[in-house]
């Protein structure tokens, strides 16, 4: 899955250009929760797969839901139910006693949410050398150190014990209007919460509103937005993102983001 979701290809101002090579046959296909996923059989040997393209954003940062309502149960659509329950990596069991006593005192709505936000920022250290692909919200949480996903995971599975909506999400973030992080470009994971009908993009790791997110991929957790599954021995040997403003005439515009 490394084509942004299909909500965001109006905002394209040059298409993504997906290449594989060597040249293989492919097929794509919507997922169960939008995504748009390409699958294909990869012969042995190096295989190598990359995507382009340039994409309008409004140059707006993230909207935060200050006045939106937390719906009840109840009142929530069918396809929203799945993400209030317990997954691979947010285990909600082992964290609702603890989520409870930290935030049952916060009014529902923003005010818990920036709660369990602020809690999460602060409980885990950010750490490359410390990523793991097993860690769940709860390894997170007492292990206080991870990276994005762990972050997420762990702000998630706080979320659905409060019962709020949420839901991972991964794709692409640059550095626009902050100060550029020196350590090497990745995919980024954040996640949605759902209030007032509508999914709201919030971060547990940088704990701030930013701009030019670039959305791949929405699941339950980082099983169902990974950017490749393989069903077979595949081994990672490289891997590069780079997402960058475009300035034209030395005058920023608003932001035209170059993503590969």
């Amino acid at each position: 899955m490394v084509n942004i979701r299909p909500e965001r290809r109006q905002d394209l101002i040059e298409p993504e250009t997906l290449t594989i090579y060597p040249e293989v046959p492919y097929t794509t296909y919507i997922d169960v929760f939008g995504n748009f996923c390409t699958r294909l059989i990869v012969p042995p040997g190096r295989l190598s797969i990359w995507n382009r393209f340039l994409i309008y954003d409004s140059g707006q940062a993230d909207r935060l839901p200050l006045y939106d309502l937390q719906h009840s149960v109840a009142e929530l659509p069918h396809e929203v139910l799945i993400f209030l329950l317990g997954s691979r990596y947010c285990d909600t069991q082992k964290l609702n006693s603890l989520a409870w006593s930290l935030f049952g005192g916060f009014q529902e709505g923003w005010a818990r949410i920036q709660a369990i936000l602020q809690y999460t920022h602060e409980r885990i250290r950010f750490s490359y050398p410390n990523a793991r692909a097993d860690r769940t919200a709860w390894d997170a949480h007492e292990e206080r150190v991870g990276v994005c996903r762990d972050y997420t995971h762990l702000a998630i599975a706080l979320c659905r014990c409060m019962n709020i909506p949420a839901r991972y999400c991964t794709g692409y973030l640059g550095d626009i209007g902050v100060l550029k992080d020196p350590s090497p470009m990745d995919f980024s994971a954040w996640f949605e919460v759902y209030l007032g009908g509508n999914w709201h993009a919030l971060d547990a790791r940088h704990n701030q509103p930013r701009i030019g997110r670039i959305l791949m991929a929405v699941g339950r957790d980082a099983t169902d937005a990974a950017i490749s599954t393989a069903f077979g021995v595949a081994e990672l040997s490289e891997f590069s993102v780079i997402t960058e403003e475009v300035i034209e005439y030395g005058v920023e515009v608003p932001p035209r983001i170059l993503a590969r």
